[in-house]
């Protein structure tokens, strides 16, 4: 995994990284400025965030900074008692897994905190996300719940078995040499994207309403402007019985 640090302390700093050199992760981004870490973080792309709570500058605490990045955090701060009621909240409204140990550490200390960490992490990382080919990214780590729905591509034609899927979060892309039928093999459950449509499936998650009148269902779903658009998906009337619920 993906490692970005980020301390006020040039010291301290310099320690967290030799402390996790041992270990079988990359360190992308180690900064001691918030608004410098932000930026750099934009093009690093970390999986996981050790943070300082306390920076010693009026841009940001560590504590924005997680919540602005909404990734999994371990906070490594004199000061983390101050700040558990954040964690918790960030925690809880985020799904996020969470962690804190206090300075002062040793090596040990901070390297067996850190491990166990990461292995929780790990094990939601595996539950929460799949891996997917889009466009000319290949293997792209996708937040499982980021997706909105599928549907088969009909302009590139879906006898290549490609398909398009939208997101809540990034625009459209196109699903490389993939199959409806091997989608539980990915870990999207059927149990969670539904048929509503031999050329759809889509997130349960994400249905805002069902008409029944119209034989549609709405969702909401990032466009190429950037924003929240909302799209009307057809119903098959095989499909229509389980919708029900949605219907307003």
């Amino acid at each position: 995994m993906k490692i970005a640090l980020l301390d006020d302390n040039p010291e301290q700093l310099e320690k967290n990284q030799k402390f996790l050199s041992t270990l079988p992760i990359e360190i992308v981004t180690a900064c001691t400025n918030a608004k410098v870490f932000l930026q750099e973080v934009k093009a690093s792309k970390p999986d996981v965030l050790v943070l300082d709570l306390n920076l010693g500058d009026s841009y940001m605490t560590g504590m924005e900074v997680a919540f602005e990045l909404k990734l999994p955090v371990l906070f490594a701060s004199s000061n983390t008692p101050e700040y558990v009621k954040e964690m918790e909240r960030l925690k809880r409204e985020e799904s996020l897994c969470v962690d804190h140990i206090t300075k002062p550490f040793t090596e040990h200390e901070f390297q067996k905190t850190f491990t166990r960490f990461l292995q929780e992490v790990k094990f939601f990382w595996n539950q929460h996300y799949v891996t997917l080919d889009l466009g000319k990214q290949k293997r792209t780590k996708i937040a499982i719940e980021s997706i909105v729905y599928l549907v088969a591509d009909k302009a590139t034609g879906s006898e290549s078995n490609n398909k398009q899927i939208y997101f809540t979060n990034r625009k459209a892309e196109n699903l490389i040499d993939f199959s409806f039928s091997k989608m539980e093999d990915k870990g999207m459950l059927k149990t969670q994207f539904i048929t509503i449509h031999k050329s759809f499936r889509v997130n349960v998650n994400h249905i805002k309403h069902y008409n029944k009148k119209e034989e549609v269902i709405e969702v909401e779903v990032f466009n190429a402007l950037g924003k929240l658009e909302t799209m009307k998906l057809p119903v098959s009337e095989n499909y229509q019985s389980f919708l029900k619920s949605f219907r307003k």
